[in-house]
């Protein structure tokens, strides 16, 4: 791997470009508040190639497979630590039948996928998802059909999962090779009852939410933290309704709130932008509106620590990324991934960092093939995008302690009128003690001079930068865009180092 010194730095970002130096504050001592891992989850829909080809390919396919999920993604995907999986939607779940999802694979019905298209053989059901979930160490989080279903067919769901009783529907489990019920980890009532869901109100959703919840028992020793179906973009009538018309009781739990949010942008649905060959305004213009997120949390936070002030419910980004318009030729929502994606995916994540105490969990769009993806694959050909790349120089901060930070002199990035910061950055403490900082400079163009505190002596670690604003991987050059290392020295007892235009970099302080 290279290593990027501050002297290469100036080699290729000539000292003119740089900004004066911007200070960057961490502190010494952590926070109580713990990032949680989860804010690194991941979501995988019935929806083009996410799952068919992109995960699962059968025992009997030529694509190397342990199982009948590709070798290939199950190994970067160990390798990029996913703490929690989310299936089967997405709008797919609110039409997904669990039972068509379970049996021998020859007997399985094959039904219409209304939301996405195509015809599901239903292969990849229950316990194939459940068994990927155990390959990788991850957590699960189920998302239960309201929109088609009913109470009884959830409630039958959970009782095949998690029953270790004699009843017919855990002997059905067993029969169909699974002796002992799994750990449903999270458990959410419908998906974006607003829209594909169900076109609901928030008023009628919170009384369906009630009515649903009364009946999803579980043994004592395995009760999921149970998600309700909240607004996205700038709602806030989601978070109120639920929070004033959902009572806590012991047999009525409302754990979390869900929140979705995606990044177009023009900020226009009917034209989102191209995922290539785009110029430094859409550059800008793509970060403009995914910083709008963080005054949507803001407000729904605000709302939560007047109706929750004991903090005992989370609200969950489950759905978030860029969404581009579709490549010619595929209607599965598959996009290519590039540096602007990474610098996307950081900005956000340190956002996350910063209101740890109520987002505990989030969920990008999507795993593979989908949306902005950390893997694409082509038959057999499978590449590691950008933002994976992100996810993993990332890894640090799961389950790490938040540590405050704070940026003097963060100067305005403008174009066309719009504003957004220069730099954003987040800090972490893991368990060993050590500190990790992300920084990244979000101008296109101009390098900054970034200045630590003290005590701080040396940073090292990874940065990810290109020269391109659209620099991307391809099956034919899949190691094109790949982190390098990077390390800074205090010189005269001040930390100080150039951090390149559109870059991303995670370092461990010392």
């Amino acid at each position: 791997m290279k290593t990027y010194f501050l002297a290469a730095a100036l080699a290729v970002f000539p000292i003119s470009l740089f900004a004066k130096p911007i200070s960057v504050n961490v502190a010494v001592e952590a926070s109580d508040e713990v990032i949680h891992r989860n804010i690194y989850g991941q979501f995988m829909e019935h929806l083009g190639r996410g799952i068919d080809e992109g995960v699962w390919v059968g025992v009997d396919s030529k694509i190397p497979n342990i199982e009948g999920y590709r070798k290939d993604v199950l190994q970067a995907l160990k390798d990029l630590k996913v703490p929690l999986l989310r299936w089967p939607g997405g709008c797919f779940a609110d039409e997904y039948h669990w039972r068509d999802g379970v049996g021998p694979l020859s007997e399985r019905k094959r039904t219409v996928n209304t939301t996405w298209g195509g015809v599901e053989n239903n292969h990849f059901g229950t316990h194939e998802f459940m068994r990927f979930a155990e390959l990788l160490g991850a957590e699960v989080y189920i998302n239960g059909n309201l929109g088609t279903g009913t109470p009884r067919e959830m409630a039958a769901w959970l009782e095949y999962m998690t029953s270790d009783s004699d009843s017919t529907l855990a002997n059905l489990r067993r029969q169909n090779g699974r002796d002992k019920p799994w750990k449903v980890h999270y458990f959410a009532i419908g998906n974006e009852a607003w829209g594909c869901g169900g076109t609901m109100t928030p008023k009628y959703y919170a009384d369906l939410y009630r009515h649903y919840a009364t009946f999803m028992k579980t043994p004592a020793d395995n009760k999921p933290i149970m998600i309700a179906s909240g607004g996205h973009t700038d709602q806030t009538e989601w978070t109120q309704t639920l929070l004033e018309h959902v009572p806590k009781t012991w047999s009525l739990r409302m754990d979390a709130i869900s929140h979705h949010y995606y990044t177009l942008p023009t900020g226009d649905w009917d034209k989102h932008g191209a995922a290539l060959g785009f110029d430094e305004n859409m550059w800008h213009q793509t970060l403009h509106q995914s910083l709008k997120l963080e005054g949507y949390i803001k407000e729904n936070i605000a709302i939560m620590d007047k109706l929750d002030p004991d903090n005992t419910i989370g609200f969950y980004l489950d759905e978030w990324g860029t969404w581009y318009d579709t490549e010619e030729g595929d209607s599965a929502l598959y996009q290519q991934n590039t540096l602007r994606d990474a610098v996307v995916a950081s900005i956000n994540l340190d956002m996350f960092h910063h209101y740890a105490r109520r987002i505990q969990m989030s969920n990008i769009a999507q795993m593979v093939n989908v949306l902005q993806a950390m893997i694409l694959t082509d038959g057999e050909k499978m590449l590691l995008t950008p933002t994976y790349h992100v996810f993993k120089m990332y890894t640090p901060f799961q389950d790490a302690k938040r540590v405050d930070v704070s940026i003097k002199r963060n100067p305005d990035y403008k174009i066309n009128g719009k504003e957004i910061p220069t730099l954003s950055a987040s800090a972490g403490q893991d368990e060993d003690g050590n500190h990790w900082l992300a920084i990244t400079n979000l101008h296109a163009s101009k390098s900054q001079e970034v200045r630590l505190n003290k005590p701080w002596a040396s940073a090292q670690g990874q940065l990810l930068t290109a020269e391109e604003l659209d620099a991307h991987n391809t099956f034919e050059k899949p190691n094109n865009l790949v982190p390098v290392s990077f390390t800074a020295v205090a010189k005269d007892g001040e930390l100080k180092f150039q951090l390149p235009a559109k870059s991303v970099v995670v370092v461990q302080l010392q």
